[in-house]
């Protein structure tokens, strides 16, 4: 068994899908698409949908976390990423659901507005790339993809201050899953995944480590996803971030 997986360099959603793959010891080969550019991409290749991450395995074709982490369990269900037990998997999913949904924008809107403000340091969030470029050649290149992915993602100053404002409570929010066993358990779920490397995005982010270091939301990212590639410096202004 060998997948395919369709990506974008440092997308928190593609590097939970490459970690599921990891999970079941399925071997797989990656691939990246440029950002902004890979929605025409993946439809090209014959997938439903304009989004990554997408996975090519045994004939078929998986999009979104959530639907390639049942497609692993149907065809591998061992270590399981979605509990057998009804109140196990409905807890796990309903966490999946907010990660996906509430939580995941808000990292992504965030570094594409910090990129925006700075691009120094844009090499580093290609260092695991598999574009078929070397990262300083996509680095010198990246400028139009920046302010592309800023406007599909919709990225302005209100929606950065809005996600700021919102960050303390769905740090909050990690935490609790973590305190109520929904996720950080001994037997790592696509919650987990899912959850953490939206918290790991946000991690590489100058302004934001300080609001999430110490706390169980980081110890879990940093368990579940050790290594995240990229790193901005301080660039929202002081009055935005939160207290």
């Amino acid at each position: 068994m060998r997948a395919t997986l369709f990506g974008l360099p440092a997308s928190h959603p593609s590097l939970a899908a490459q970690l599921m793959l990891e999970h079941k010891g399925i071997e797989y080969r990656r691939v990246d698409f440029v950002a902004g550019l890979h929605r025409a991409a993946v439809r090209a290749l014959g997938f439903p949908g304009i989004t990554v991450p997408a996975v090519r395995l045994d004939g078929a074709r998986l999009q979104g976390t959530r639907t390639i982490a049942l497609g692993l369990d149907a065809l591998r269900p061992e270590p399981a990423l979605v509990p057998k037990d009804a109140a196990a998997r409905d807890a796990v999913l309903r966490a999946e659901s907010w990660g996906d949904e509430v939580l995941q924008p808000v990292p992504r809107r965030l570094v594409w507005g910090a990129l925006k403000r700075d691009r120094s340091t844009l090499a580093t969030y290609l260092e695991d790339a598999r574009l078929g470029m070397p990262p300083a050649l996509a680095a010198r290149t990246a400028p139009p993809v920046v302010l592309l992915s800023a406007r599909l993602n919709r990225v302005s100053d209100e929606s950065v201050r809005r996600d700021l404002a919102a960050l303390p409570a769905l740090i909050d929010r990690v935490d609790e899953l973590i305190a109520e066993g929904t996720i950080g358990g001994a037997a790592r779920t696509v919650a987990d995944f899912q959850i953490a490397t939206s918290v790991g995005l946000l991690l590489t982010m100058d302004d934001l480590r300080p609001l999430i270091e110490g706390r169980p939301a980081e110890r879990h990212a940093r368990e579940v996803a050790p290594r995240y590639p990229g790193r901005v410096g301080r660039v929202f202004p002081s009055g935005w971030l939160p207290r």
